[in-house]
């Protein structure tokens, strides 16, 4: 597999807030200056590359003065509109040595999880990447509410990556790669070469949060390699510090931990529903629906129990067992009200309760993705 990973042509390379900031000591620019010269190398391979990089709100702390992130949305902000400036004028430079352009594209999951915002963004990056430069994303964090951001670039890294159909979603980080425990507590701990992303034993043995500086953690990036591989991406949690480390990786080197993309790539339309951050509600399903939604099936409002939260018709709602586990979502054909008028009944009596009939299924299973 890591001879596939040497001969894609899309990469997206994710970089963390505590090595583009020296945890916290402000903006490295060693690392800032060897991470564009490999970027550079590779793209005069042929390798069209798209960083996603971390350290707005640490290198603005760094320039405020504050040793501690803050946890008010507004101190935040203030930090991300301060710091986003350093770090976009020193990648700014450092690309230009190479004779490469680069532009800055902040994204926040609203811009992802309207249909429209979404395919604008993903012609945007297409275009970039098409004329050669260097998109670097960052999540908004300057107008970022909680309600709607990311909560960690390893995810937006793996929403990229899904966005634009790359083939690899490597993350540089401060750590080799995943351990079977965690290395910094458990001396025996020995480092994970390779695997399938679906493992559900890795999140188990991930740990816990970041450091002070970033908000993710490896459990972060063991759900992004998760996501990734809904586009078919597989996906490389490599040591950000290690000579060469990034152009060894994209190369097919053995480094780090490869966390493999087995199944097939879901269809774009899909894929921007299983993506879907935030639902606007959710249906409870009976074990018949369960089984029929597995067999390819549409939803149809006799197997719903119940209705959740107060949504408009179209929106993307979850699909939830009755233990409540999440097995599919999907863009609704009612309004939350209607939907409760006709949960549990058959579709032939859709007209009869609301008057009016606009589809027989609740969900279609063309706008349907299981998970």
């Amino acid at each position: 597999m890591r001879k596939s990973i040497a001969a894609s042509k899309r990469i997206v390379v994710k970089v963390g807030s505590a090595l583009v900031t020296n945890n916290g000591a402000g903006l490295a620019t060693d690392f800032i200056t060897e991470c564009a010269r490999q970027i550079s190398m590779l793209h005069q391979s042929g390798r069209q590359i798209v960083l996603v990089s971390s350290g707005a709100i640490a290198a603005g702390m760094q320039r405020l003065g504050w040793s501690k992130r803050p946890h008010a949305m507004h101190a935040l902000q203030a930090a991300a509109a301060v710091g986003q400036m350093g770090l976009t004028q020193a990648y700014e430079s450092v690309f230009a040595q190479h004779g490469l352009k680069s532009a800055q594209v902040l994204l926040t999951h609203e811009d992802l999880s309207d249909r429209n915002r979404y395919l604008n963004a993903r012609s945007t990056l297409n275009t970039l990447l098409d004329l050669g430069v260097v998109p670097i994303i960052n999540e908004n964090d300057t107008v970022v509410t909680d309600e709607i951001r990311f909560g960690d670039n390893d995810t937006l890294g793996a929403l990229v990556a899904n966005l634009i159909e790359a083939e690899v979603l490597i993350i540089l980080t401060d750590q080799p790669g995943l351990f079977t425990a965690d290395p910094r507590r458990d001396p025996q701990a020995t480092l994970i070469a390779e695997g399938d992303a679906e493992n559900k034993d890795f999140e188990a043995i991930a740990g816990g949060a970041g450091s002070g500086i970033s908000t993710g953690g490896m459990i972060t990036k063991i759900r992004a390699a998760q996501r990734a591989a809904r586009s078919g991406a597989h996906t490389l949690i490599v040591g950000g510090r290690e000579t060469g480390a990034l152009i060894r990786a994209a190369n097919g080197e053995v480094i780090g931990t490869c966390l493999r993309a087995n199944k097939s790539p879901l269809a774009a339309r899909k894929q921007w529903l299983a993506d879907h951050l935030r639902l606007a509600g959710a249906v409870i399903i009976d074990d018949g629906a369960v089984t029929a939604l597995r067999n390819g099936k549409s939803l149809l409002p006799i197997g719903v129990r119940g209705i959740e939260g107060e949504f408009e018709r179209g929106a993307a709602i979850a699909c939830l067992d009755l233990n409540r586990t999440e097995v599919a979502r999907g863009l609704i054909n009612y309004a939350s009200a209607e939907a409760r008028r006709i949960a549990g009944h058959a579709s032939q009596e859709i007209e009869s309760r609301l008057g009016y009939l606009d589809e027989a299924e609740l969900v279609h299973r063309d706008n349907l993705v299981l998970l």
